[in-house]
């Protein structure tokens, strides 16, 4: 009974934090699923957003304007990463990790050091820890939750239009997309700079709510975006099936992987071992399709006659 107590009392933390991290999940989303490229710069854009939204709130600047510039940070750091693998012809991957690579010093000159801290009035930031438990807009529940759905409800849009469409067909089938005459190259620009733009405005919020920024702050975020994406999927994937629903499944799947990682910590798990039960989380769920595709190869069940048809 403690421990569920201590779960329980916990949760409110959870979940703020699992939706702050949706956000991010999102942008990763945008480039794993819909452009279908692997983008590790991610890592390092997160932590990006961060330390740009800190220095700005130090130096006075409005929040929300604050968040933006965070934003335009993130697209211009998924521009540089895009630009690499388009006009260098640098694979994504390796791409994605001279960019993160960059902006790991790129941060730290920001900053002026490893962690700098949000030495304002915690009334004068967007979310807050301290507000988790009270019912008002400070809370990050409410916050997080109201921004969350109006960036879903612009992805959609967005998706929907024939810039979106055409960077979910160069996602889908690139050689086609070429033959319709689609500039594939610049759409995957477009949509790696979008995704780290989200990514980039999740590690702002993320900077106020825990009170400081750090240029390691988005160590593993790559792994933490796939766990979302792929437990989002597995949990409602046959229920979402609408663009805008998918999306949010996604930050309900960023809930449920930091709900767990919460029972996991409250149960007495080391700590120090949580990036390893991350890896094992994401490669279990990474698995299952493949799993289901051999079961169901070795176990299909053959007509009368014996053969299989074609």
């Amino acid at each position: 009974m403690e421990i569920l107590g201590q779960l329980i009392n916990a949760l409110p933390g959870s979940v703020a934090q699992g939706l702050i991290w949706g956000i991010m999940a999102i942008g990763v989303y945008v480039t794993y699923r819909i452009l279908d490229v692997a983008d590790l710069t991610v890592d390092g854009s997160f932590a990006t957003g961060g330390a740009v939204a800190v220095i700005l709130i130090l130096n006075g600047c409005n929040l929300w304007l604050a968040m933006l510039i965070a934003f335009i940070a993130g697209v211009l750091t998924g521009a540089i990463t895009g630009l690499l693998h388009t006009l260098m012809g640098i694979p994504p991957i390796l791409a994605g990790i001279l960019t993160q690579l960059s902006l790991y010093s790129i941060n730290l000159k920001l900053m002026g050091k490893a962690n700098q801290s949000v030495n304002v009035n915690q009334t004068d930031l967007l979310v807050s820890l301290r507000w988790v438990k009270e019912f008002a807009f400070h809370n990050p529940l409410i916050t997080v939750g109201i921004v969350l759905i109006v960036l879903i409800a612009l992805l959609y849009w967005f998706f929907g239009t024939e810039m979106g469409c055409a960077i979910r067909a160069t996602g889908t089938n690139l050689n086609m997309s070429r033959a319709q005459g689609i500039n594939t190259n610049f759409n995957k620009v477009l949509g790696i700079m979008l995704s780290n733009g989200l990514v980039a405005f999740s590690g702002a919020f993320l900077a106020q709510y825990q009170g400081f920024a750090d240029v390691k702050m988005g160590q593993g975020a790559i792994v933490i975006g796939l766990a979302a994406v792929i437990i989002g999927e597995a949990v409602f994937g046959k229920i979402f099936k609408n663009f805008a629903l998918r999306l949010l499944s996604v930050a309900l799947g960023s809930v449920i992987y930091y709900i767990v990682i919460q029972a996991v910590i409250t149960l007495g798990f080391d700590a120090n071992l949580l990036k390893l039960l991350s890896a094992a989380i994401v490669a279990i769920f990474l698995a299952i399709p493949y799993w289901k595709r051999e079961y169901n190869a070795k176990h299909i069940r053959k007509p009368k006659g014996g053969k299989v048809n074609a």
